[in-house]
């Protein structure tokens, strides 16, 4: 069963529910962010370099909405594991809330969940790389990165 949250998002890339309440994907538009607020979204989590081209005004679509913004970007070919800490530091605090975490097509965003999914949800490596899988990573780069990092967690 889709979830009401999941459902804003009609059409997004790689659109995925990989923790209760929060929506992972590519880049939504102005319509899918209302829809996510009208569907009780708090948080959008943006993790697309702020060069990146949106097609709209997306900070201010999102706050006129009532939504939370919050920009962390993720920059490809600068990723490093201070990255993926900024990112896990967010989502823990964003826990309990209903967030979209999203960049251009759900690639960056599914691997920094990474860590968060193997620390926070107790999953094992293999599970959580699956579900980021199903979220839209695509790069074993970042998943190596992400898993560097999560393996510095364990020590």
């Amino acid at each position: 069963m889709t979830s009401a949250l999941l459902s804003a998002f009609s059409g997004l890339t790689n659109a995925a529910e990989p923790v209760a309440g929060w929506v992972t994907g590519g880049q939504p538009t102005e319509k899918q962010l209302k829809d996510f607020r009208a569907a009780g979204g708090e948080v959008v989590l943006d993790n697309r370099d702020p060069m990146e081209p949106r097609g709209f005004d997306e900070p201010a679509v999102a706050r006129k909405a009532g939504l939370e913004y919050i920009s962390l970007p993720i920059v490809h070919g600068a990723v490093t594991v201070d990255t993926m800490k900024r990112v896990h530091d967010t989502l823990r605090k964003l826990a309990g809330k209903k967030a979209l975490l999203h960049c251009s097509s759900g690639n960056r965003t599914a691997a920094a969940l990474i860590p968060y999914l193997m620390k926070e949800e107790g999953m094992q490596e293999e599970e959580a790389v699956d579900i980021a899988m199903r979220s839209g990573l695509r790069s074993t780069e970042l998943m190596e990165i992400a898993l560097q990092y999560e393996r510095g967690l364990s020590r």
